[in-house]
């Protein structure tokens, strides 16, 4: 007894009673043993970490991002300011340690700055990386379902709109149908709720002349009714986190087919 009062007493002393300055260890290959994916996610967006939370529940796959300063106003001149800050944004996502895809979360801005230009903004912090848009994600997921006609819905301004229809269908994809929520706050955009997206999406949708619906914008709340709404309209949907996340995975090498989350994620 008294031995063990002895000890309280010196370890409330502040003695060291067990210093092991070595104890042994070995190194795995952490939590992206698989796959280590950059996000680069706009300061005012409220949506796209938790779309990719729930999208990229894969072992052995994580997914790390950074913050881009952007005003929450969106249109042609505020989304163009954000090229500077890319490669600045890109450098801090684990320095020093290789990505093996980087993602710039703007679906307005990528069409704005353009594709290329965002991949070599981003390459200058991280030569040689793989790299997408949500833009870039669309193409590569129209091509892998095999759709061509696509409803686009926005909740964009209308002259961002328009030069996103023109930036579209001059890299082959028809856009017949469109709608927009017309509305320039990205804070607010955020807060649209999940039963407005759906049944917008779904009066755009099941127009004829459209074989699937995009859905732009990270910061509205499509991953978890896609699902839902394929069934319904009987045609692919996806949108720019949806579409973002599965082109992520695939340039990573992850290829294995996703229940759950839609057609795309089965391809």
């Amino acid at each position: 007894m008294a031995a063990v009062e002895t000890a309280a007493v010196a370890a409330e002393d502040g003695e060291i009673l067990v210093n092991r300055m070595h104890m042994p260890f070995v190194l795995d290959d952490g939590i992206a043993a698989r796959a280590r994916i950059g996000v680069i996610v706009l300061a005012t967006d409220h949506t796209i970490e938790h779309e990719f939370r729930q999208l990229m529940q894969i072992p052995g796959v994580a997914f790390y991002e950074t913050r881009i300063e952007n005003a929450p106003d969106i249109n042609p001149t505020t989304l163009a300011a954000m090229e500077q800050g890319l490669a600045g944004a890109a450098r801090v996502i684990l320095p020093g340690i290789p990505l093996d895809v980087v993602a710039y979360g703007c679906t307005s801005a990528s069409v704005v700055i353009g594709e290329e230009k965002v991949f070599q903004r981003i390459r200058e912090a991280r030569p040689g990386v793989k790299c997408t848009t949500p833009v870039t994600a669309l193409q590569a997921g129209l091509k892998a379902l095999g759709a061509k006609r696509i409803a686009l819905l926005t909740p964009y301004i209308d002259s961002v709109n328009r030069r996103f229809k023109t930036y579209l269908e001059a890299r082959g994809v028809p856009v017949p149908v469109m709608g927009s929520f017309n509305h320039e706050d990205d804070n607010e955009v955020a807060r649209i709720s999940e039963r407005s997206i759906h049944d917008a999406a779904l009066e755009l949708g099941r127009h004829p002349s459209v074989d699937a619906v995009f859905v732009s914008c990270t910061s509205l709340r499509v991953a978890g009714i896609a699902e839902r709404l394929e069934q319904e309209l009987g045609k692919p949907v996806t949108s720019s986190n949806h579409a973002m996340a599965w082109h992520c995975l695939r340039l990573a090498g992850i290829t294995e087919p996703i229940e759950g989350w839609g057609r795309l994620f089965r391809v």
